[in-house]
């Protein structure tokens, strides 16, 4: 299992601050902190997911959306997701806020997610190189695609993004943007 010492953010139910913790400890409590999803679509109106890694300190070998991760205290979120999409994915691009949602899910190895998703949604066409630490594989997908087949298969995708794929505001957006195959 891989996990860093890093600081995050305790949150409220209103999503509003109340201190920090040790990453792996907020999880081993499951404490209620911020994090962020981020949604990266080409111009085919396809959208970017990747394998997590193994190690990751829960569900490595997943499934999952263009990336994730949690803000360090003090750092705003948006700069956190576009930060932590060029740690992850090797290339940053401009994000727009869609909408944010609570989730828990608790895992095998004894941690929680407990979590406030801030979810963002970004558009980029060209080349890039992932972090070979942080993802397997990666590949370009239709919503129709990945929405049926996260349906068929749940156990292959993470907990978070098959709440996305199934929440009312990302199938908002993607109707409203025509963003169906």
């Amino acid at each position: 299992m891989s996990i860093d010492t890093t600081e995050i953010i305790l949150v409220n139910n209103a999503d509003e601050a109340t201190g920090s913790g040790q990453k792996l400890w907020v999880h081993q409590q499951g404490l209620l902190h911020r994090a962020f999803s981020v949604l990266v679509f080409n111009d085919n109106n396809e959208l970017l997911i990747h394998q997590r890694a193994l190690d990751k300190y829960h569900s490595g070998g997943l499934w999952t959306n263009t990336c994730c991760g949690h803000p360090n205290v003090d750092e705003e979120i948006k700069s956190a997701a576009e930060r932590r999409l060029g740690e992850e994915m090797g290339f940053t691009t401009s994000l727009d806020f869609l909408y944010k949602f609570h989730y828990i899910a608790h895992f095998d190895n004894g941690l929680t997610e407990n979590e406030i998703d801030h979810v963002f949604m970004g558009i980029y066409n060209e080349t890039f190189e992932v972090n070979p630490t942080e993802v397997i594989a990666y590949k370009w997908v239709s919503v129709a695609e990945i929405t049926e087949e996260a349906q068929r298969k749940p156990q292959d995708y993470t907990v978070w993004f098959r709440k996305i794929l199934k929440s009312e505001a990302f199938n908002e957006f993607v109707s409203n943007n025509h963003v169906l195959t």
